[in-house]
């Protein structure tokens, strides 16, 4: 992180983090659940910015960032699984992300993104599809702030949990380690609920974004987050 790290962005949570995904909410009451979510003891937001080109699916962009900026001081982390990523990392940093995650397969210049995201003063994230190999990153370990091992492939939320993409958490935890650096947090995206967030954890992933099983299970918020913790509780 940027010693020049914009004064507004907050401290990324540390240590078992559970990350709603605003795709699953209802945005007809979107602050609402989000206030909701904070109450019941979320961690962070992830906003997931789809384009229609990169991925087959188009879902929200700035003006959701900086509406949420608006009324909540929690971490937010954009994913951009969008096509030239390049062309909007800084207006996704003004809009008030606080950590921005790029795609390997969808950047062009991936080393100078994340120099771009650390230079705006947000944390640098970078996302890994099921079928895209760990060491892709290799190059790139010593500029990121979390890395992204998507369990479901991106578009759309609800899909099934892909377990054969879990050992890639333990690989790039070695890499890192192989490297000389300490190991960035992994965060599992796709599929998680209390059934296969505990699977993912054993692996070493400590930042478990969640849509369905948050927003859409009937349960409500605040069970289905707790029912969460808990079972990623015993695995860390």
């Amino acid at each position: 992180m940027s010693d020049a790290r914009r004064s507004s962005v907050q401290t990324m949570p540390t240590g078992l983090v559970i990350a709603p995904s605003i795709l699953a909410a209802d945005y007809a009451r979107l602050g609402a659940e989000v206030a909701e979510a904070e109450a019941a003891g979320a961690d962070w937001f992830q906003i997931d910015v789809m384009d229609g080109h990169y991925v087959p699916n188009i879902s929200i962009g700035l003006p959701v960032v900086e509406s949420l900026r608006a009324v909540t001081d929690s971490f937010l982390d954009v994913h951009l699984m969008i096509d030239n990523p390049e062309a909007f990392i800084q207006d996704f940093a003004a809009a008030g992300a606080d950590l921005i995650t790029v795609h390997q397969e969808a950047s062009r210049h991936l080393q100078g993104d994340l120099q771009q995201i650390r230079e705006l003063g947000c944390y640098a994230g970078v996302a890994l599809n099921p079928s895209t190999p760990a060491d892709t990153l290799s190059e790139v370990l010593n500029l990121v702030d979390l890395i992204v091992v998507m369990t479901v492939n991106p578009g759309f939320g609800g899909q099934k949990f892909i377990a054969e993409a879990v050992p890639k958490v333990e690989r790039l935890r070695q890499m890192a380690i192989d490297r000389g650096l300490t190991p960035p947090p992994v965060q599992v995206d796709g599929g998680i609920d209390p059934t296969t967030a505990p699977v993912a954890a054993a692996a070493g992933a400590t930042v478990f974004v969640a849509g369905s099983s948050v927003f859409r299970w009937p349960d409500g918020i605040a069970a289905n987050l707790r029912a969460l913790r808990d079972s990623i509780a015993p695995q860390i």
